[in-house]
């Protein structure tokens, strides 16, 4: 068990969820001191530290006990836990809670000419990746053997340059593949952010300050998904109009002054709402209908 008092959390100083760490973490009500220039920044309002590094170092520094918590892809998690379960090495974590931002897909992408038949079509084929591990274990799985190169940039010219016949990397939109010549025919894993934490066991006084951002993190996660609904329903049809709310809460129901027909409908509805979904309440009578979103949730 560590006896140091400072929480330690470890997250991406630049790239692809470097922003929205910051932002969930200042959410959570973390007043940041983060300068461009320094790996490790102090909370000033709370005993903790974000040591500041690249996305694939995280994931040994967590299962290394060197820090306590880290923010961190699944893809980078998954590739690194493989990679040390192949070297020998501590790949233990516990995966806190996944985190709605950061999402992507690793996938392999052939050039648009290629004939696709399916993954036997990919048998004996070499690949560009950044993901070794992952793509190997996805030729196992299937049956299929592979070869690969690694590139840590630029993966998409390898097959136009004559280094692999296709890539395996990540994919968010497909537009930088078309770019390139390229098109995506299978979608190994899916990856979003994680919050994971060390396997070791934290001193008394670090687990008080997890158990109180843990909880933050989780409200502003469902936040995020969430929305506050609000209307005014005939009071004759509570529910039908229930019945069409997205979402598994009860409404609150309240009296409006001076209506004996009509009263209000709030709700925090944890699902999409849509416009058809409004309209149907409309046709029901309803009117008021607002969709709001919601900062922060507790309990």
């Amino acid at each position: 068990m560590t006896t140091e008092t400072r929480l330690r959390i470890a997250m991406q100083k630049s790239g692809r969820l470097s922003d929205d760490t910051q932002s969930l973490l200042k959410r959570c009500g973390l007043k940041l001191n983060v300068s461009d220039r320094r790996l490790l920044a102090h909370v000033s309002n709370m005993p903790i530290d974000i040591m500041r590094v690249r996305s694939s170092d995280i994931p040994g520094l967590v299962m290394d006990g060197v820090c306590d918590l880290g923010i961190v892809g699944d893809n980078t998690l998954e590739e690194a836990a493989l990679e040390r379960q192949l070297m020998g090495s501590k790949s233990e974590y516990i995966k806190t809670s996944p985190l709605n931002f950061g999402g992507c897909r690793l996938s392999i992408a052939m050039p648009e000419e290629f004939n696709y038949q399916g993954v036997d079509s990919l048998n004996g084929l070499r690949f560009a990746t950044t993901y070794p591990q992952l793509l190997k274990r996805f030729a196992s799985q299937n049956g299929i053997n592979v070869d690969f190169c690694m590139l840590n940039g630029s993966v998409e010219v390898a097959p136009r340059v004559g280094l692999a016949d296709g890539i395996c990397d990540l994919v968010s939109t497909g537009t930088t593949l078309e770019a390139n010549g390229l098109k995506e025919v299978e979608i190994i894993f899916r990856s979003t952010a994680s919050l994971i934490q060390t396997v070791e066991q934290l001193s008394p006084k670090k687990q008080s300050i997890l158990n109180t951002i843990l909880p933050r993190i989780q409200g502003v996660m469902k936040a995020k998904e969430s929305k506050y609904i609000m209307l005014h329903a005939p009071k004759d049809r509570i529910s039908e109009v229930s019945a069409l709310m997205p979402g598994k809460e009860t409404p609150t129901i309240l009296p409006l002054a001076g209506r004996d027909d009509l009263v209000a409908v709030h709700v925090v509805a944890t699902e999409t709402i849509f416009w058809e979904t409004m309209e149907a309440l409309k046709s029901l009578g309803c009117n008021s209908i607002l969709v709001m979103p919601i900062e922060k949730m507790m309990g």
